[in-house]
């Protein structure tokens, strides 16, 4: 099944909004509804191809001679225009279709992947790869005019190798994360990668992106379980990861990590697994306030024992009821006071058991208080449905917009603090007052990262509105000592201040690496770092 074309997911698991969301949207944030409604797909009009006859031939070529595999209709086209953050909807909600490919080419392997690359090498088609299409930061939209290619990789949805042993498996990167699980499951592995996206997002997207999921706190990063990675650029194949750690130089998987096609295309991840755990179980803690919150999740980040699922929803988030998805606007009714942390245990009956009594055994210490598994388990039926609340919302004709940073622990109050202020001000100037919640959603021993949602009316012109205010959070960020992304990437909407971030002798390093595989900057143009 293909994605919404401008929504999120399965159009049939649309969430409708409770009444008193709607009316909290109304009476306190002014949202009115929209006066059009979204265009149909088949009303878009989409600009013939300005694919020519020969490019089509090579392309057709490169993937065995399968025509139906170089696809140029306008359904196909739509369908793999720009990602899925709030201005891409927004966008393709009007019938907006700037960014739409040439042609959308199905290939079946590295190889394939190979003679694609030098078929648009040839044709001076630029090439964006393409897994489950959620992006949320512009890293499937070139950031240069001309004709591009998407690289759809679904085909390449195998798991290649299974060492049980040293318990790794190789995937290809069309997989998308619930097929990856059940292929693992099937011999008793988790890859224990839950994102928020993780019902449309691939193998390849989770690497090219350094994806966090949202049990990070026990299995880790996406980064932290690679092993390996084959990389397929216009200059040939680059092979990383011999052994678990290496001294071997520097560590070139890093490399191929968080760049987000702009070097080469992910063809197949070597990853760790881990048996399938032998219960799950999930629970609610309270705190009066964020501060206090946030410091019992940094006294079980480095003392331990650290929970799978650690997360904890400031005092706005936690009324709000955006900490359980499935029950917003439960919270408003009750009027809950102070901030909700979910907390979750995996694993075997021993483990948990006795991980889970030294982490209540530490949370009550630094003032939490038991709120039974009800919050837990809520959190845990409705982990995948913000998005699909994000659809109800701008149906309703409000901006729904999310971004995420990450700090040490020492900055985190002052980067928390910064970032509402940017969103209030910015949006509170353009007449639009917003509603800014956050939460904690990734510990490390030394800093964590912040999830910031914010709802307002939409204004005139919705896109510009939103521009602004996320330009202010970006400088923001950087001012307080954040890095500019924590687990969304770079893209095309975090470059200028990923520049800023690196610094200029870091961008040097970095656009030398992508000269040398990919010197005609065909690759995702303009995305991770300007286009020359």
């Amino acid at each position: 099944m293909d994605m919404l074309f401008n929504g999120w997911g399965d159009p049939a698991r649309a969430t409708p909004l409770p009444d008193t969301v709607a009316g909290l949207l109304r009476d306190l944030l002014g949202v009115t509804p929209r006066d059009a409604a979204p265009l149909p797909l088949a009303e878009i009009d989409v600009p013939v191809s300005p694919l020519t006859p020969d490019a089509r031939r090579a392309l057709e070529a490169a993937v065995g001679d399968r025509a139906r595999d170089v696809r140029t209709d306008a359904e196909s086209r739509i369908r793999h225009t720009r990602g899925k953050s709030t201005p891409d909807l927004l966008r393709m909600r009007t019938g907006d279709v700037t960014d739409t490919p040439a042609a959308v080419v199905l290939a079946d392997g590295h190889d394939e992947v190979l003679a694609v690359l030098a078929a648009c090498a040839e044709h001076r088609l630029a090439l964006v790869p393409f897994g489950g299409g959620t992006s949320v930061v512009g890293g499937l939209a070139p950031g240069r005019a001309g004709a591009f290619v998407a690289l759809d990789l679904r085909r390449m949805n195998r798991l290649l190798d299974l060492d049980e042993v040293s318990r790794t498996a190789t995937l290809q990167p069309g997989l998308r994360a619930p097929e990856a699980e059940a292929l693992l499951a099937e011999h008793g592995y988790t890859l224990g990668h839950f994102p928020q996206s993780y019902e449309w997002a691939t193998i390849g997207g989770f690497a090219a992106t350094r994806s966090s999921g949202q049990a990070s706190a026990g299995y880790g990063r996406f980064d932290e379980m690679v092993l390996g990675l084959t990389l397929a650029t216009p200059e040939g194949t680059l092979d990383t990861g011999r052994a678990p750690r290496s001294a071997a130089g520097p560590d070139l998987r890093q490399l191929v990590l968080g760049s987000e096609g702009a070097f080469g295309v992910i063809t197949s991840v070597t990853v760790r697994v881990r048996p399938v755990p032998e219960v799950r179980r999930y629970e609610g803690w309270r705190f009066a306030s964020f501060d206090e919150g946030a410091a019992a999740l940094r006294r079980l980040a480095q003392d331990g024992p650290r929970p799978t699922v650690l997360r904890l929803s400031d005092e706005t988030e936690t009324l709000v009821g955006l900490a359980q998805p499935d029950a917003i606007g439960a919270s408003l009714e009750r009027q809950d006071a102070g901030c909700l942390a979910i907390v979750g245990f995996e694993g075997t009956e021993e483990d948990t058991a006795h991980r889970r009594e030294g982490a209540a055994a530490a949370l009550r210490a630094n003032g939490g208080t038991f709120a039974g598994q009800e919050p837990g388990e809520r959190w845990a039926h409705g982990r995948y449905s913000a998005p699909y609340l994000r659809d109800s919302l701008l149906d309703a004709g409000a901006l729904a917009e999310t971004l995420e940073t990450a700090a040490r622990w020492s900055r985190l109050p002052a980067l928390y603090a910064a970032v509402r202020e940017a969103l209030t001000g910015t949006l509170t100037e353009s007449g639009t007052p917003p509603l800014v919640m956050c939460h904690i959603s990734h510990v490390y021993e030394n800093g964590a990262s912040l999830y910031f949602t914010v709802v307002s009316a939409q204004g005139e012109d919705a896109v510009a509105h939103w521009t602004r205010a996320k330009h202010a959070a970006n400088d923001a960020i950087l001012a307080a000592g954040g890095t500019i992304t924590h687990h969304h990437a770079v893209g095309t909407d975090h470059r200028d201040w990923y520049v800023r971030e690196a610094g200029p002798l870091g961008v040097r390093a970095l656009r030398a690496v992508k000269r040398s595989l990919d010197p005609a900057g065909l690759l995702s143009p303009g995305v991770l770092l300007p286009a020359d």
